[in-house]
């Protein structure tokens, strides 16, 4: 069966698109209209779902609109904006600033990556802004934006392939 190419919004805690309204949990700063690295926020805007990776060790593959690979060990995400690999993904061990994809709390199992500051990747404005399991208690997050594993199942096979986030 296809997936429906959808446009999600967020907007006051919810994400909503393709029938779905869902809680999602943001940066513990709020939504912000410059985002800096390491401010907290979540960059306002338009950002395509551009991959998800999955912990195979953990759960299954999630039926999506976007490409879907299984995370490894070594894997993580470049946060360092003095590193040529700025805000892309790199094989660990790795001198720079990162964030290990392969984490002991969940909120990895299913990450999708979103675009923010891919094209032309500025140095400082925001790297590994994910769309990602939430924690238990939907806490703030670092700037990604999070759902329940349930809810973020539901919003990749409704056929999620961008996210607008809005509200500031």
């Amino acid at each position: 069966m296809a997936i429906r190419l959808t446009e999600f919004v967020v907007r006051g805690g919810l994400i909503s698109g393709a029938g779905l309204t869902c809680r999602v949990a943001m940066g513990r700063a709020g939504v912000v209209a410059r985002k800096q690295e390491g401010d907290g926020g979540t960059p306002a805007g338009r950002m395509a779902l551009v991959r998800v990776f999955y912990r195979a060790d953990r759960v299954r593959p999630p039926a999506c609109g976007v490409p879907v690979e299984p995370i490894a060990v070594d894997d993580g995400w470049c946060d360092d904006a003095a590193e040529p690999a700025y805000n892309k993904k790199v094989r660990l061990p790795f001198t720079g600033s990162h964030e290990a994809l392969w984490r002991g709390d969940g909120v990895y199992d299913i990450v999708g990556v979103l675009d923010w500051n891919f094209d032309p990747v500025v140095p400082g404005r925001g790297s590994a802004i994910f769309l990602h399991v939430a924690a238990p208690d939907f806490a703030p997050t670092a700037g990604c934006l999070a759902l329940g594993e349930a809810d973020l199942r539901a919003c990749l096979a409704a056929g999620l392939t961008s996210i607008a986030v809005v509200g500031v």
